[in-house]
Order: structure tokens, then sequence, then C-alpha cells
């Protein structure tokens, strides 16, 4: 059973009715399909999914891209790859299984794959902590991406998790340490790293494995520094603000990309990536072929010089300076010390008097 989201109500309804036409022996009295309503109603429900789905607001993305239809990184990695070896273990805890990754074939060449894995039924979400890694999980990926680095292996990696995992034994175990010597490494590495949004890119947990050479979101991916429902959370004390958070946001790919957070995004079919898994895995082999294709020949030095440049130019061009080319411009202009006094008249008159009054009551008390 197709699983609807709350604005697809109208979807549902066309769906629901070009099913009973193509088995018309369900109903009575009928025995013959109707061809004509049926090319119809799915002209009609092309069209309906083109018209919402081009509409979306955040929140609306949100539900889309937490869909839990929406394929996954192992369903990636299985119709991407060829020869996949998964490896395990972080040689210091254990094995995490929020991640996988491995060594594998993509066409003819030899890459490294990590994928933040959901899973895709209750059982396998539990056994995978909804894609939530633990310390152990950074530590392995960081174990694998220095191997490939230094075997000259293209790495690439499928982002899809709300968040590192905030549990107590996470936090004893090194959460925010393991984060940041895996963002240390991804910046570090000689090798291209292409990195894929596929669902959910959520806090640190994402952009751990997401400081890559280039950064790539499906249409219908989110990528935020928290929750809409987090932030609404703190913000307004109200998760039901989670609309007003995610408008504020600015976490769909779009956004994004006008932000210049992100490089390029992947289209997905009308009504989201699941309802095409096909035409969707196709559209990425497309982008991963042609952005290995850009590193070809390119020497260490500049992977990671261009890597280290784009990540220090995102918000340059629409923040608080006008030549993001001038990095002197972002130094503190010195003051003197009487410039500082007549700025500051109000406050350094207070100050002086507070201090004069400590001053008496210690003396005369």
């Amino acid at each position: 059973m197709k699983n609807y989201l709350n604005f697809e109500a109208d979807i549902k309804d066309l769906e629901v009715e070009l099913e009973k036409l193509k088995d018309p022996f369900n109903q009575s009295g009928l025995s013959e399909v109707d061809t004509k309503k049926i090319s119809q109603i799915q002209s009609e429900l092309d069209e309906k999914l083109k018209s919402i789905y081009s509409n979306l607001d955040p929140w609306e993305t949100t539900m889309v891209a937490r869909h839990e239809e929406r394929p996954k990184s192992e369903f990636f990695i299985n119709n991407l790859f060829d020869d996949f070896i998964p490896l395990s273990g972080d040689r210091y805890y254990g094995e995490d299984k929020a991640v996988l990754a491995g060594f594998g074939k993509f066409e003819g060449q030899s890459v490294l794959v990590i994928g933040q894995e959901k899973g895709d039924s209750l059982d396998k979400r539990i056994e995978r902590n909804f894609g939530m890694m633990r310390p152990e999980g950074y530590r392995k990926t960081i174990r694998l991406m220095e191997l490939a680095d230094k075997f000259n292996i293209p790495i690439i990696s499928f982002i899809d998790t709300p968040g590192a995992y905030p549990g107590v034994g996470a936090e004893e175990r090194g959460q925010a340490e393991a984060i940041a010597k895996s963002i240390e490494c991804c910046m570090k590495l000689k090798v291209p790293t292409i990195a894929i949004i596929i669902g959910e890119g959520g806090s640190g947990g994402a952009i751990a494995l997401a400081s890559s050479s280039k950064v790539i979101m499906l249409e219908n991916a989110i990528y935020s520094v928290i929750s809409p429902e987090g932030c609404a959370t703190i913000l307004w004390r109200d998760p039901k603000k989670m609309l007003d958070a995610a408008r504020a946001m600015k976490l769909s790919a779009k956004e994004l990309l006008e932000l210049k957070v992100i490089d390029e995004i992947i289209p997905e079919p009308p009504g989201g990536a699941h309802r095409n898994k096909d035409l969707i895995v196709e559209n990425v082999r497309k982008c991963l072929v042609k952005n290995l294709q850009i590193y070809d020949g390119i020497m260490p030095d500049e992977v990671v010089s261009q890597r280290k440049n784009k990540f220090l130019n995102i918000g340059r061009d629409k923040g608080f300076i006008s030549d993001s080319e001038n990095l002197i411009s972002l130094k503190t202009k010195s003051q003197n010390f009487y410039q500082l006094l007549n700025s500051n008249k109000v406050f350094v008159a207070a100050t002086l008097g507070v201090t004069i009054l400590l001053i008496s009551l210690i003396i005369f008390l």
C-alpha cells in the first residue's frame, strides 16, 4: 500500500480511480478496460504531480525528503556500483550499522563508497539507528577515507541522516571529537570527493561526510544545521511553527544552490524520487560520471586547494563584505583610546559612577 503525504490527497484520489479502471473485474458489472478513461486520468495525474511538486513549500519539501519509500543509500549502492565490498569496524570500539562503507567499481573505476543508511523497514530502521551515526561510524569512515587517499581512489558519499546520534554512550565515546576529525580528514584528502544528499542532510552528522569537493543534492532533499522542528522549539518554544522555521533556514536545494552552499541539483521525477527509482538512479549515474571526469588530470594539491577555497567562499558574496577576494576587509578596524571613549560616553560615565560609589562604600562602611 502506498503512503501519501498530507498534501497529496488529490493525487491519492486519482491513483485509486486509476487502479480501479485498470482492474475492472473487482467491480461488479464491469468486464472490460476503458483505455480512453485510463489515458485521461493518467494525464490528469501527471499534470497534478507536476503542479504540486513544482510549488512545494520548505516544510512540504522536508516531508518528501523524509518519505519512507524514498530510495536509500543501500539502494543506490546496489544499483550503481559493481563488486562492492563492505568493510566494518573502526579498530577502536566496534561497528556502526548506521553507515555502509566499502570499495567498489563505478563505470570500471575503483571508488570508495560511503552511505548513511536509514533502513527501509521498521526492523532495519532500528538496526540502522535511523541513519544516526555514532562515533565509531565516523572513525570507520576516517579509516577508510585515509586508505582511499593513500591509493588515490575517489570517494563518493551518500548523505541521509537527521543528525549524529545524541545518546549518552555516543557522547561518552567522543561524538563531537569524531565529527570534527571527520571534517578535518575530508578537507585534507588529496583525492576527489563527491557527496550527494539523497534525503535529509542534518547538522554535524551530515557535514562530517559532506565536506567534499562537490556537494550535490537531489531536487527534493534538504540540508540544514538543525531540523525545522528543533529550530522552532528553540526560537519560538513551539515545534508546530516548523513551516516558519523551514522557510527561514533556507534548507531546500534551490535556495542552497543560490547561496552556493551546494554545487549542483539532480532532478527528480514528478512526485519525488520514490515514484520512479530507475530514473533517479540514471540521473545520479550521469551526474557522477560528469563530476568524476572534471578531476581527470588535476594534481592532488589543486584538489585540496579547490575544496578549501570552495568552503572559504561560502556566504562571502551575499554577506557583510562586498569584495570576497579581499579577505583583509574581514579584519577588525582598530580604534584609538579617545575614539573609543567618545563613541561610548554614556557607558563610560555609568561605569565611572558605579566605581566611585563602590569605593565610597568600602571606605566609609
